[in-house]
């Protein structure tokens, strides 16, 4: 951190300030001197910006230990889809303090490792890593008493090391009569056309081997998603607007390691 802080351009530094502002300085040249030795011991961001409003509802870092090596046991109020969709095999592991998500060979889905939320407007903050180019990391938004959709998928973004993804599910592809006509092949023009603009792609290139620090945040019918505190990509749509988020899924294609995941409430 300079001598001059925010407070002033790196070509002005009175020699003295008043006793109020000399204080106000020195606070501000510690504080962000925390901060930046934060980031280098926690490798990534040390407060991201989006972290500085809402109340916090849940968190985890993952810093336990399981019983065993053979099935998932997550704890801290987490479940997965291998009992059904993996014949019960391993999926998830906590390791080195993190939590490693990774698809079984007998699995016949992508994995889904769940967690209770509720709120209207939210946030949900969390470090990951992708490992190889193929992976990526999803985040499901869901409400499963909303019988309307398709396992009460709502809308989810969707990060690989290529780009961002952004869809609305509730009024897109997971709406049953759309799903149900989508199955049969009897989608019409006017609905193709209507799903055209349920999902927003942008390109974002992220290393492999790398810890981003990730915030997705919904509010009114807005999702907005960052990386490392920077805005990757922004969508608007009727779904994100949908009353009650119940249900966070991590939902994962193949593999990701997650760690310091945070959910907010900004209702």
């Amino acid at each position: 951190i300079h001598e001059h802080s925010m407070f002033f351009s790196s070509g002005f530094a009175p020699k003295r300030l008043c006793p109020s502002l000399d204080r106000l300085r020195e606070f501000s040249r510690k504080t962000f001197g925390l901060l930046s030795l934060a980031a280098i011991v926690s490798g990534g961001p040390a407060v991201a910006e989006e972290s500085k409003t809402g109340k916090l509802i849940f968190e985890d870092r993952f810093e336990r230990d399981e019983s065993q090596e053979e099935r998932d046991e997550v704890g801290n109020g987490w479940n997965t889809n291998s009992k059904s969709r993996a014949n019960g095999h391993k999926q998830v592991d906590l390791k080195d303090g993190a939590m490693r998500i990774f698809i079984h060979e007998t699995a016949d889905h992508g994995v889904s490792v769940t967690h209770p939320m509720e709120f209207r407007d939210g946030r949900v903050e969390l470090k990951f890593m992708l490992e190889h180019p193929k992976d990526s990391l999803g985040l499901n938004f869901a409400d499963l008493k909303y019988k309307k959709v398709w396992a009460g998928h709502l809308f989810r973004v969707n990060v690989g090391v290529k780009a961002v993804e952004i869809a609305d599910l509730k009024t897109g592809v997971m709406d049953l009569k759309t799903r149900e006509a989508r199955k049969a092949g009897t989608v019409s023009d006017e609905v193709k056309e209507k799903l055209k603009t349920k999902t927003k792609r942008v390109p974002h290139k992220l290393e492999t081997g790398k810890w981003y620090h990730a915030a997705a945040e919904v509010v009114g019918d807005t999702m907005t998603f960052s990386i490392d505190g920077e805005e990757v990509a922004s969508f608007s749509s009727e779904g994100m607007a949908h009353p009650t988020k119940r249900l966070l899924r991590l939902a994962i294609k193949r593999n990701v390691v997650v760690d310091d995941l945070q959910i907010y409430s900004l209702d």
